[in-house]
């Protein structure tokens, strides 16, 4: 993917495709790192499979065999030097959250992220999005 909104954008509809109802996007810029975290109450995932998420050679949706939407994100926050944690619970939702080194020359670029939530909001407007972003730019 070619910058972080896309990123965002495709871990929001896994969120949606996982039945939540409120989806938070939120960003914070402090001494030169950017951190991300996407947290939603959707149906979320157990041990099992929370351990085999971030491998593009699993997909939880049916007829895909593989998944590359986490490991993608995951790859591209490694790639900064930065950090990657997921947690999730049955029936509580989930909760990624990652941090890339802005100054690093395999960051990608923020993208349009105002738009991508523009986007998400009017294609599903029966679903709760918080937006907050706190920093130096986006």
């Amino acid at each position: 993917m070619e910058d972080l909104s896309l990123h965002i954008l495709d871990i929001v509809e896994n969120s949606i495709r996982a039945g939540a109802e409120h989806v938070s996007v939120k960003l914070n810029e402090k001494d030169g790192v950017l951190f991300l975290s996407i947290e939603d109450d959707g149906k979320g995932m157990d041990k099992r499979i929370l351990q085999r998420v971030t491998s593009p050679f699993y997909s939880s949706k049916e007829g895909k065999k593989f998944g590359l939407g986490l490991s993608l994100l995951k790859h591209a926050v490694l790639e900064t030097k930065g950090s990657f944690e997921i947690n999730s619970s049955v029936g509580k939702g989930t909760r990624i959250r990652a941090s890339f080194i802005r100054n690093h020359p395999d960051m990608k670029p923020l993208g349009d992220i105002s738009l991508t939530m523009k986007m998400l909001r009017l294609s599903h407007p029966g679903i709760e999005f918080i937006y907050e972003f706190t920093g130096n730019s986006a």
